[in-house]
């Protein structure tokens, strides 16, 4: 079957939320606990700030999921629909294919932000971080959706607008396409997307067209 993997956040709907803002006050709570991580150029990022709380205990653990729900829950009241996604999302179905979520936010911020503006009947499958043992760039995701369709890698594509998305997608083998993500970004990671989109609106005839190559 023909699979369409949509990414939420900046890619279908758009919000004010700060993931940067989030590790920072993650990493406070942690470092509060147990002592200062080591120094890095680079920021750490949520998920593995979240798997160093769950290496410690579920206490800690518990805390760093209360923090990133916090940042969720305000964010979403603020959310607005990304231009070209409802059209994007009936668009894979009419193209013929099966349509699927994967993000690293909540199931109760998923939902609500897909109910809001009117999104969530438009998908066969939602998969969250609820139903995933860890958060993308890892593949976990994958396997949820692979098991529910019975997908063939070939016949998938993942649409997102971050390396993440890019990463988790080429760890799960599945071709990735960029939404107005960051060049820089997908360099730095090694990603090479099968195509690049401004405007989501255009993705449908992309996919209807890819699907007739490949019945040729």
């Amino acid at each position: 079957m023909k699979l369409c993997v949509f990414d939420l956040d900046h890619t279908l709907v758009n919000s004010p939320l700060d993931l940067a803002a989030m590790a920072r006050e993650i990493r406070a709570m942690f470092e509060g606990a147990c002592g200062p991580l080591p120094a890095r150029e680079d920021r750490y990022r949520v998920g593995e700030l979240i798997e160093r709380c769950r290496a410690q205990s579920s206490d800690l653990e518990a805390a760093a999921w209360t923090i990133a729900l916090d940042h969720e829950r305000r964010a979403v009241d603020e959310a607005w629909l990304e231009p070209g996604a409802l059209e994007a999302v009936m668009g894979a179905r009419a193209a013929g294919c099966g349509v699927a979520l994967w993000t690293n936010n909540a199931r109760e911020i998923t939902t609500l932000a897909l109910d809001r503006f009117g999104l969530l009947p438009h998908f066969d499958l939602v998969v969250t971080r609820d139903e995933m043992g860890a958060l993308k760039p890892a593949p976990d995701g994958w396997v949820v959706i692979a098991r529910h369709f019975g997908a063939a890698e070939g016949d998938a594509v993942v649409v997102g607008d971050s390396w993440v998305d890019g990463l988790a997608a080429a760890k799960a083998g599945v071709p990735f396409v960029a939404y107005r993500a960051k060049p820089a970004d997908l360099e730095r990671w090694g990603i090479q997307p099968i195509a690049h989109f401004t405007d989501l609106a255009t993705l449908p005839a992309w996919l209807a067209a890819r699907a007739g190559r490949a019945a040729t």
